[in-house]
């Protein structure tokens, strides 16, 4: 296969993930309205683990959680929760577009963070975007607007976490196997989140519907961060990541469809604000390597 056939297939692949990360925000969103959130991120992870323990384990035995860096593995387990609770708190009061905007600052967190946690200098290209990225944020968030302010709060916590925990995978990422950091965040979710089961199930059981969507958060997470594994190895990091922003509109489309819900000229303002500031920190990472 040709370089550009195997970029061609890394995009493709990036693109699926990406709809599937937006399925999973919206799914939860829609059953968020009915059952307890944090009895949902368990879902999510508990799903992931035994789906990985069907289809991975069998193939990397202990291969799969045998690590010299236990802590550092447990550490960024427990962030990616973060990203997932706050994220999903921020869904249930918050429209699904303008939550992902939100969310979707961590790249520019990313870029002020490297500096003091791996010694990468920061550009001014970096300090532009992301006091760019940040008025976009005020858009969205504005005095008076639409959006929940406990919402907003809960969007940038899941930024912040989602931020730390992309710091984490690069610190790992050349010393531990990519599935092994796949598995350790679900593995880790579980038990984090079993709590959930004590404090916020009264017992009553989901419908067949119910639970095949609670089902379906797991399953979007896993083959999405699957995809995403294999989409880096068929192209380059600089060819992926300014398609990450494809996202955004999965989010508002399936925002209109399953909510119909439009954001408003402000907020969509401040949507593309957000996306072009990081999109211009991925074209100029790109250049620069």
């Amino acid at each position: 296969m040709t370089d550009a056939a195997h970029r061609l297939r890394g995009i493709v692949l990036f693109l699926i993930a990406l709809l599937l990360f937006a399925a999973l925000d919206a799914t939860a969103k829609y059953l968020s309205a009915v059952f307890a959130v944090p009895l949902l991120v368990w879902a999510r992870y508990m799903v992931h683990c035994v789906f990985m323990l069907a289809t991975v384990a069998p193939s990397l035995g202990r291969e799969l959680v045998v690590t010299r860096h236990p802590w550092q593995l447990t550490v960024r387990a427990l962030l990616l929760v973060g990203v997932t609770l706050f994220g999903q708190l921020a869904l249930k009061t918050m429209p699904l577009a303008e939550t992902t905007a939100l969310v979707f600052v961590t790249p520019l967190l990313v870029a002020l963070l490297a500096s003091p946690m791996l010694g990468e200098r920061v550009s001014r290209r970096a300090w532009l975007a992301t006091l760019a990225g940040f008025a976009g944020v005020l858009l969205i968030a504005r005095p008076g607007g639409a959006m929940s302010g406990s919402g907003v709060v809960y969007a940038l916590g899941a930024a912040l976490c989602y931020a730390l925990y992309q710091i984490m995978t690069r610190q790992l990422a050349g010393s531990e196997h990519p599935l092994r950091l796949l598995f350790t965040t679900a593995l880790g979710g579980t038990v984090a989140m079993s709590f959930a089961l004590f404090t916020h199930w009264d017992g009553t059981l989901p419908t067949a519907s119910q639970a095949v969507l609670i089902a379906s958060l797991g399953l979007y997470g896993g083959v999405g961060h699957f995809l995403l594994i294999r989409a880096f190895r068929e192209a380059p990091v600089s060819t992926l990541s300014p398609l990450l922003y494809v996202q955004l509109i999965w989010a508002t489309l399936l925002g209109i469809l399953v909510f119909s819900h439009l954001p408003d000229t402000l907020a969509l303002a401040g949507m593309v604000i957000i996306g072009a500031s990081g999109l211009s920190l991925a074209v100029g990472d790109r250049r620069a390597k």
